[in-house]
Order: structure tokens, then C-alpha cells, then sequence
């Protein structure tokens, strides 16, 4: 390692002043960083005392980072191995089974980055880039069979490295509707350190904002061009993805794939940005697949992996001599980068002679002086934490008593604040809802205008009453069975990072879309009771709106129970109409309540359809205590015809409002038990979505 004394030169981008190779730096004193921003020179210097390498200012690091003070990290691992498990599968045709077996994607990795470093994590594609980054980060790691060693500054860290970096996946995932500004002042109040108040929070999203460059879209709609929502460009987008995980100013970024999907002139703001970061004496490991030269010469070290394994690491120059001493030169005026990947990909038809000359050089490198070098440094790093008495760094990170940085309370509130103005900032949408329910209550009203009370109007009253309720739970149910699927990346993403939890989370948005989603089922019940002409009493009026917004509610319920089992839009409207079918027919329109099967009835009180058609029916026809019959005249039969014998029939099936309860078998003394059966139904349904939702984000973790 290195030695620095206090003359220690200005450093840029973790580099010596003469250009050469990085400086391999141990410094516990912090770099500033706020108030440098203008400038692009950091200076590193020692303390005039170093009783320990390993030791962090007064002996511990914050658990979330201070965001004044980058603390210096060194990040190693140690021959890291991991391979996945095939499951033994046995074909449908044949009585024998394959067994399991394991297939290894990394072998004995090794490899050290300093502070002030950018490093660029290349190979063909199967090399084991992602798996590396995710090991390293300690995420989407449920399949593997891992074994090696991570260390922060010569501590064993694990799963804890989360607490102290930031991992940039390379979908940039966001609510369409928030500001740049926004989106970064969301989450500062919900992931800053709690000690932190409201204005400091707010100041430190403003310098993120000038650091990132993403000022002059600032106050711009993130948007989603594949969504046709216009908003922010590529670039930004990406460096916004920057900015929120840089608010807590971890001293460790992973980014996946940073400049997929970007132009050369995006993909080289992006790395120029990372330069900027890597300058304040953070460590930034990036996966990239075959940048430009210019994009290349950007990076401090390249890492280049085969087969999974390590084949080099180190600097650009260095990396060019040691395959020009292996006969494998980089040709004029061609990309370095290129020639690497080449060099080491297995071609389609020479598997057997690629796979000896990747081995070779994977074998080459762990003899170089480089490589040595490089396992000796982490070795000091070790053995200089072995020998301190205390663990600062996993011992201050693992102090807190919650994942969480804020309340439950907090959280509730700036998840509220983010689903309401979401809603309704989706103006599209939300006139959609509106003219819908406008136009079927007209056609509705319009086709079962002012019904008379009498023999014929009964049935269409009936009918009319039921198509009330199932266009209630039509509209409602399907308007949100797509609600979390469009989310659910955005969520198990923000979940992962420890920003809120899953009750607060599905709380503040089914809360949030309350108001709409009453305000159109008033509207949609109002117009067409007074249009279909049904009882014109305030009473029955107010009663009738009420059970239509409590049977909005019950269908949304469901509708979210399928949106969180499913997670996919598509299977999401493919499972709802069989769902919600069966339970319209046993409504008590379709099938009379008295003749269903015993083997379906216990299906009847899971229909919100017959509690509510019940209610309404109740509702509509128990102060009629008469309903006119029709005159009917009977021909006169001459008494020299016989005639055969025929049943007399009925002049009037329905004499008054009970006479059509009873036919139908519904009875007033069931009212308040069919309401109290409508309100269990909603609770359970929403009670069992927020269990789906919970084991779906804890699986996520795994």
C-alpha cells in the first residue's frame, strides 16, 4: 500500500498527480464534499496520528452517512465462488429423472478497490459480471451457493454493506407524475438520517440537484416516453437514478449497466458524473458491456472476468501490457475495450480453444505482480482489523433499532402526499373515469327511463337494480387490477431499501384513491335512480348511493387481491372475470335464492351481489303495499262448446312490494345482516391483499 505523507499532492479521480497508477489510499480522516462541489480536486491528506488503518473517526461510522463527510472505504473480496442449483427434473415421457446439479458461475474471484476509484466490471456476456455485482451487494442472492469473503477495510461485512452503499440497477424506475425535484425531496424526508431536520433535508436535495446537473429539469415531469407521458430525456433520467441514492452520500456505489440505452454523448455525461462522484473519495464498481474507447480511457480500473473467473485487474495500461506480453496486443487505432472482450469470449464452434486460452490467461494473471500485489493489500487490510479491539463499522450500522430512518406516522404521510398528487396529476385518466360513469348512467337511465310500478314494470325494475350493481362492480374492479402491478417494481425496489413499509405503503394508496372512486359511484348511482324512476323517497335515495359506494368498495377490494396475487397486468384481466362470474350469479337474479344447489350454497356468501341486491331490492319495494293489476277481459264461451279443462290462471302475480320479496325470496329481516356481510367482505378482501402484498416484498428479499 501506498504511503501518503501530509505534502501529499492534489488527487483527481483517485489518481497520482503524475497520472500514473491509482494511489492506493487508507486515510480514516473524512473528505468534505459539499462545500468542494465547484471544484473537481479533493484533497486527501493523513492525520498527524495513525494508530490504526482500520479506524474511522472517533471510532465509528454513522449508520445512515453523514452528508457532509465521505468516509474513506476500502472494498475486497476474497475468492468468491458461486454457483446456482439445477433442481432434478424428470420428463413426462420417461420414468427416469435427471438429478440436481450445480453449475458454477464464479470462481475464486478476487479484487480490491480503493477510495477515489471508478472501476468498469467488463466480460462477454455469462462471465459473471451481474453475478459479482450482486454478491458484492448482497442482493438477489435466494439461488446462490455462495462462498468467499467480503471485507469493508479488512472487515468481514455480509448482508450489512447495504447500510453503507447504494446500488444503481440499470432500470431507472419512477412515479411518472412527481418533478425531478420531487422525487429526490421524497426521499430524502423518508431515507435521511432521522437526526436530520426537515430544512437540512430539503437543502441537501438542492446540492444533489447542482451536483448531478439535473437543475435546469428540475421542476420537470419525470415522465415515460414508452408510456406516452412526456417528461425528462434518458440521460436525465439516469442521473436522477444517481442523485437519490447519492442524497445519504454512501461512500460505495454498484451500478448495473449505467450507460445501457444511452447515446454516446448521454452514456458520457453518465461516466463523467461517476468520475465527479469517485473524485470525493467515493468507491464506484459499474458493469458495462463494450463502452466506447473514449468511455473506456474514463475509468480508473477494469476488471475483466472470463468463465468466472478474474482475468485481469488493474489499470487500462497496465491491462494492455499484460496481454501484449501473453501475444494477445490490442492492434492500432482499435478499442481496447473490444479487443479485451474478444479475446476472452467463447466463440460458437471453438469451445475447446477459447476455453484453453481464457484459462491460460486467467492463470497468467494470478502469477502477475499486479494480482499479488493487489491480495497483499487486502491482506494487511485484514490483519490490521483483527488486531482492533472493536468492530465500529458493522457494529454502528446494525445499532439502530429499525430499518426505517423516520415513523411509521412520517412515512404515512409523505406516501399519502406522493399516491394523492399522482392521482389526480393523471388528468387522463381520471376524466376517463368520469365521462365513463356519466355515459352509463345516461344509457342506463335512458333505456330504463321512469319505470311505472305495475306487473309489466316489475321485471325491469328488477332487472334495472341488478345491472346498478353489476356495472358498479364492473367499472370498479377492473379500474384497479392493475393498480399495484404498475407499481410493483417501483415498490419492491423502494421496499428493499429499507424507504417505507408494506402497511404504510398499501394503506396511503388505496386511502389516496378513495375520494375518486366515491365521487363517481355518487355520480353513477345518482343519475340513473332518478332516471329509472325508482322509489322517490330521500331515505330510500340516500340509502340506495350508500350501498352502491359500499358495493364500489367490496369490488375494489377484490380487484386488489387479484392486483397483489397476481403482480402482472396481463394475468390480473385474465383471472378477474372468472372470478367475479360465479359470484355475480348467485346475486339472486340469475338463480332464485331459494333453488340453489347444496353443494353451491356456501358460494352465496362470498356474493356481494345478492347482499346488496338484497338491501336494494328491500329498499325499493317494502312501502309499496299495492301494485295495480291489468284489466283483462275473458271471452265469452257459447254453451254448446266444450272445452277441455284449464288451470285458471292469476290476473295479478305481484299484488303489492311483499308479494316481490317473497319471489324472490328476499326478506327485509335479513337488511342489517346483508350490510354487516358487505362490510366483512371488503375488510377480509383488503385484509387478505395486504397479506399477499407483504409475502410478495419479503420474497423479494430473500
Amino acid at each position: 500500500m501506498a504511503e501518503v505523507d501530509e505534502n501529499t499532492p492534489l488527487l483527481r479521480s483517485g489518481r497520482s498527480a503524475k497520472g500514473d497508477n491509482p494511489v492506493h489510499v487508507m486515510v480514516p480522516q473524512p473528505v468534505e464534499t459539499l462545500g468542494s462541489l465547484g471544484s473537481d480536486e479533493t484533497r486527501v491528506a493523513l492525520p498527524e496520528s495513525r494508530p490504526n488503518e482500520n479506524s474511522f473517526p472517533n471510532g465509528r461510522i454513522e449508520r445512515n452517512i453523514s452528508v457532509e463527510k465521505i468516509y474513506p472505504i476500502s472494498l475486497s473480496w476474497k475468492n468468491v465462488s458461486v454457483s446456482v442449483k439445477i433442481p432434478a427434473k424428470k420428463k413426462w415421457c420417461s420414468r427416469t429423472t435427471q438429478k440436481a446439479t450445480e453449475k458454477s458461475i464464479l470462481k475464486n474471484v478476487s479484487g480490491l478497490v480503493n477510495p477515489g476509484t471508478l472501476v468498469a466490471i467488463m466480460g462477454a456476456s455469462g462471465a459473471g459480471k451481474s453475478t459479482l455485482l450482486n454478491v458484492l451487494t448482497s442482493r438477489n442472492t435466494k439461488n446462490y451457493v455462495f462462498n468467499g469473503d467480503i471485507r469493508v477495510n479488512g472487515w468481514h461485512i455480509g448482508s450489512s454493506i447495504k447500510g453503507i452503499s447504494a446500488y444503481v440497477q440499470q432500470d431507472d424506475l419512477f412515479i411518472t407524475t412527481l418533478t425531478v425535484r420531487e422525487q429526490l425531496q421524497f426521499r430524502a424526508l423518508l431515507r435521511m438520517d432521522k437526526k436530520l431536520d426537515k430544512a437540512s433535508r430539503l437543502a441537501r436535495v438542492e446540492d444533489v440537484i447542482v451536483e448531478m446537473g439535473l437543475t435546469k429539469c428540475a421542476n420537470n415531469r419525470i415522465g415515460d416516453a414508452g408510456g406516452g407521458k412526456k417528461g425528462i430525456s434518458g440521460g436525465e433520467r439516469k442521473r436522477l437514478s444517481f442523485a437519490s441514492e447519492a442524497l445519504t452520500n454512501p461512500p460505495i456505489f454498484f451500478c448495473d449497466e449505467p450507460t445501457s440505452g444511452l447515446d454516446s454523448f448521454m452514456a458520457q455525461n453518465i461516466i463523467t458524473t461517476l468520475q465527479k462522484m469517485a473524485s470525493k473519495g467515493r468507491v464506484i464498481l459499474c458493469t458495462i458491456h463494450q463502452p466506447s474507447s473514449e468511455l473506456f480511457s474514463m475509468f480508473d480500473q477494469i476488471l475483466l472476468l472470463a468463465e468466472g473467473r478474474t482475468a485481469f485487474m488493474g489499470t487500462q495500461r497496465a491491462a494492455m501490457d499484460f496481454f501484449h506480453n501473453l501475444e494477445y496486443p490490442c492492434p492500432n487505432n482499435y478499442n481496447p475495450a473490444d479487443h479485451f472482450i474478444l479475446t476472452l469470449a467463447i466463440v460458437p464452434g471453438q469451445e475447446a480453444e477459447c476455453r484453453q486460452r481464457t484459462h491460460a490467461v486467467c492463470d497468467k494473471f494470478c502469477e502477475t505482480e499486479e494480482y499479488i500485489k493487489m491480495v497483499n493489500q487486502a491482506e494487511d487490510l485484514t490483519q490490521t482489523a483483527r488486531h482492533s479491539k472493536t468492530d465500529p463499522l458493522l457494529n454502528d450500522i446494525l445499532a439502530g433499532e429499525s430499518r426505517y430512518e423516520v415513523s411509521w406516522l412520517t412515512q404515512f404521510r409523505y406516501l399519502f402526499w406522493r399516491s394523492w398528487i399522482s392521482m389526480f396529476r393523471d388528468v387522463i385518466l381520471t376524466r376517463v373515469r368520469i365521462m365513463q360513469a356519466l355515459t352509463l348512467a345516461i344509457v342506463l337511465g335512458l333505456i330504463y327511463l321512469q319505470q311505472t310500478v305495475d306487473q309489466k314494470g316489475i321485471m325491469s325494475i328488477n332487472g334495472a337494480i341488478f345491472l346498478l350493481i353489476t356495472n358498479t362492480s364492473f367499472s370498479n374492479m377492473f379500474a384497479v387490477v392493475n393498480s399495484f402491478p404498475l407499481e410493483l417494481s417501483i415498490f419492491l425496489r423502494e421496499y428493499g431499501t429499507g424507504l417505507y413499509r408494506v402497511d404504510t405503503y398499501y394503506l396511503t394508496k388505496t386511502i389516496a384513491e378513495v375520494p375518486l372512486f366515491v365521487a363517481v359511484s355518487i355520480i353513477f348511482a345518482t343519475i340513473t335512480y332518478w332516471m329509472i324512476g325508482l322509489y322517490g323517497s330521500l331515505e330510500a335515495y340516500l340509502i340506495a348511493v350508500g350501498i352502491l359506494v359500499l358495493v364500489a368498495n367490496v369490488a375494489i377490494s377484490l380487484g386488489y387481491l387479484i392486483s397483489t396475487l397476481c403482480g402482472s397486468v396481463t394475468v390480473s384481466l385474465a383471472v378477474a372475470p372468472p372470478l367475479l362470474i360465479p359470484i355475480m350469479l348467485f346475486g339472486g337474479l340469475f338463480v332464485n335464492n331459494g333453488n340453489i344447489p347444496v353443494y353451491f350454497i356456501w358460494l352465496q356468501y362470498l356474493s356481494w351481489f345478492k347482499f346488496s341486491n338484497e338491501v336494494l331490492m328491500v329498499n325499493q319495494w317494502r312501502n309499496i303495499d299495492y301494485i295495480p293489476c291489468p284489466n283483462i277481459t275473458i271471452p265469452t264461451i257459447p254453451p254448446n262448446i266444450t272445452t277441455p279443462s284449464v288451470p285458471s290462471m292469476p290476473q295479478c302475480l305481484y299484488r303489492s312490494g311483499k308479494d316481490v320479496l317473497d319471489y324472490t325470496s328476499f326478506s327485509e329481516d335479513n337488511l342489517v345482516l346483508d350490510i354487516i356481510l358487505l362490510v366483512v367482505l371488503q375488510v377480509g378482501f383488503r385484509f387478505l391483499s395486504i397479506v399477499a402484498l407483504f409475502i410478495r416484498a419479503r420474497r423479494s428479499k430473500e
